[in-house]
């Protein structure tokens, strides 16, 4: 008998209803971003769903983390259906799944402290660090590889890479389950992408995580990937484990993704990983 998804979506369909404003036209216009998806997440496995922007990808992360209500369709965790939970019960799923978003900035305050922007998903939830917050915030500094003497600053004072190990510091508070990556790597540099790729590897086998892998860049999804879900114009076209959407595709969507992925130099791709492995240890 197989074992039970950490987290199953069924037929998932977001709708989103909008007014016409002009004399030509009026009345209400429904527009569906997300049409009957479906998949499973294992628990200590990732989930990447890649498609271009506007194929539905990140409205569908938004509904599995419950930022987004769901139009039709189901979402279970650990077997119980949690599509329409509010007050405790959506609290603690929160608790079990977090977002880690694109633009680190933009989802960080620039007003406060990385102390209080890390122990942030606590307080919401009405939980006592039993170390302290500042004892808690310096532990997961360290953990994501950021120094713990920092955790006064304030986000400006960070990289883009280091801003976003913030954010995903901020993620791990709470212990999740599950941390939905919507589209986390996508406005870094390729080395640092790698860099934080690396980390999220680390995490999943320390702390033995489950992920939901936003991208666009087949690239990425491969290097972490255990299974693909390709998503265009609101629907999943094909879904498998990794080997079988890189290595035999069978929808012609996925092969025209595939086909666009850049050809890199092997020589030159040994050169960088070099230069990577210096960086971190001159670090």
């Amino acid at each position: 008998m197989s074992e039970t998804p950490l987290l199953e979506a069924r037929g998932l369909t977001k709708e989103f209803t909008t007014r016409g404003d002009g004399a030509f036209i009026a009345g209400k216009r429904t527009f569906v971003a997300v049409d009957d998806v479906s998949f499973e997440v294992p628990a200590r496995k990732t989930l990447a769903i890649v498609g271009e922007s506007g194929s539905g990808k990140s409205t569908t992360a938004r509904m599995a983390a419950k930022l987004l209500d769901i139009t039709r369709g189901s979402l279970l965790f650990e077997g119980e259906d949690v599509s329409r939970a509010k007050g405790a019960a959506l609290k603690s799923f929160r608790s079990d799944v977090q977002v880690v978003f694109q633009d680190p900035f933009s989802s960080l305050n620039p007003r406060h402290t990385v102390e209080k922007l890390i122990t942030a998903p606590l307080v919401y939830q009405g939980v006592k660090a039993p170390q302290g917050y500042t004892k808690l915030a310096r532990d997961l500094m360290d953990r994501v590889g950021l120094n713990p003497d920092h955790v006064q600053r304030y986000p400006g004072q960070f990289s883009g890479g280091q801003a976003q190990r913030i954010g995903i510091a901020r993620a791990l508070a709470v212990n999740p389950k599950i941390v939905v990556c919507d589209e986390a790597v996508s406005a870094l540099d390729v080395s640092v992408q790698a860099k934080v790729i690396t980390l999220l590897r680390d995490l999943q086998s320390e702390l033995g995580l489950s992920y939901i892998f936003i991208a666009h860049d087949l690239a990425v999804v491969r290097q972490i990937a255990d299974r693909v879900a390709v998503m265009t114009q609101g629907k999943i076209v094909e879904q498998g484990d990794r080997e079988q959407i890189f290595d035999n595709p069978q929808h012609e969507y996925t092969k025209d993704l595939l086909r666009a992925v850049p050809t890199i130099d092997p020589e030159w791709e040994r050169r960088r990983a070099e230069m990577i492995l210096a960086e971190e240890l001159a670090e």
